[in-house]
């Protein structure tokens, strides 16, 4: 019987390979991409286990269990490292996920398409320029004798620059984030809101709703599977706070708020004490939280709103 069954799905593959050779072609690279620079990386977490030397390789390293994880957790900067992560991880959570939602509702009310053009191909562009460009427009808009440390003067009574102090890093960081993003952040609604029937704005239009019963009736609902998605890959990647911005804009002085996770194991890895075992360790740790995050999400989403990933 097992035999009988295998035939017919090996024969239903070749046919489905010999009509879509080409498909399977141009899927060949991005499968290429993920073996060789996201599975067979995997290897090197065995080094989080060991105390790692370059001349003995990942084999033949001293095998010492946890202890690197063990050092990371009793470690004076666990708790600020934990911290600091989190809340970025929540204020971007807050602020720039509905952000870009209400952004792509708003271009989706616009009638007159020019002024919508002008309007996206002006948000999309920050998203296009380098980090480090990006880092150095932040560091321009917010030193001392800016326009924006001018206005915050008027309410602390001193004009400073704004990335040293490490009261206003963090809402730096992220509201930054949020322009650079905003335009390419909200294609994956508007295309969504494509796909919503015109006929139900019509019909509403007739009943009397105005733009906001719509947007709230019509096109909030229509879209909500595409926001439950993207708020769980976005919950899956919580941990993982852009460390190239962080080093970027971070000084010893704002380390208090500023420094994550991710920045910390650059930092100890390649740049400070070249400590590779102790920052596969402090990876591993990070992935797994996130691991568990997206798992949870998708489950509680899937009973919830019955939409999930798997």
């Amino acid at each position: 019987m097992a035999q009988r069954s295998i035939q017919p799905l090996r024969k239903r593959i070749k046919r489905d390979l010999r009509r879509n050779w080409k498909v399977y072609f141009m899927l060949l690279p991005v499968v290429a991409y993920f073996i060789i620079f996201a599975y067979m990386p995997m290897g090197g977490i065995l080094m989080g286990f060991e105390n790692y030397r370059i001349k003995l390789g990942i084999l033949k390293s001293k095998w010492i269990g946890f202890d690197n994880f063990t050092r990371f957790f009793t470690s004076m900067y666990f708790g600020r490292l934990l911290r600091n992560t989190i809340v970025i991880g929540l204020k971007d959570i807050l602020w720039a996920f509905p952000i870009t939602i209400l952004f792509a509702l708003m271009l989706n009310q616009v009638p007159y398409r020019p002024f919508l053009r002008t309007v996206q191909t002006i948000s999309y562009l920050p998203y296009f320029i380098s980090m480090v460009v990006v880092c150095g427009l932040v560091k321009d808009f917010t030193q001392a004798g800016s326009a924006i440390s001018r206005f915050m003067g008027l309410f602390s009574g001193k004009q400073e620059s704004l990335l040293t102090n490490p009261t206003y890093f963090q809402e730096i960081f992220v509201f930054s984030g949020i322009w650079q993003n905003l335009g390419y952040g909200a294609i994956v609604y508007l295309a969504a809101l494509t796909a919503i029937n015109p006929e139900l704005y019509e019909a509403a239009s007739i009943d009397g709703a105005h733009k906001l019963r719509q947007i709230w009736h019509i096109s909030l609902p229509g879209i909500l599977p595409t926001i439950v998605i993207m708020l769980i890959l976005r919950i899956g990647s919580f941990m993982n706070i852009n460390y190239q911005k962080i080093l970027l804009l971070y000084s010893p002085a704002t380390y208090e708020t500023s420094d994550v996770i991710t920045s910390y194991v650059y930092r100890i890895s390649l740049s400070e004490g070249s400590d590779f075992s102790y920052g596969t360790a402090i990876g591993l740790f990070n992935s797994l939280i996130n691991l568990l995050l997206v798992v949870s999400a998708n489950q509680i989403s899937r009973r919830v709103t019955e939409t999930s990933l798997w």
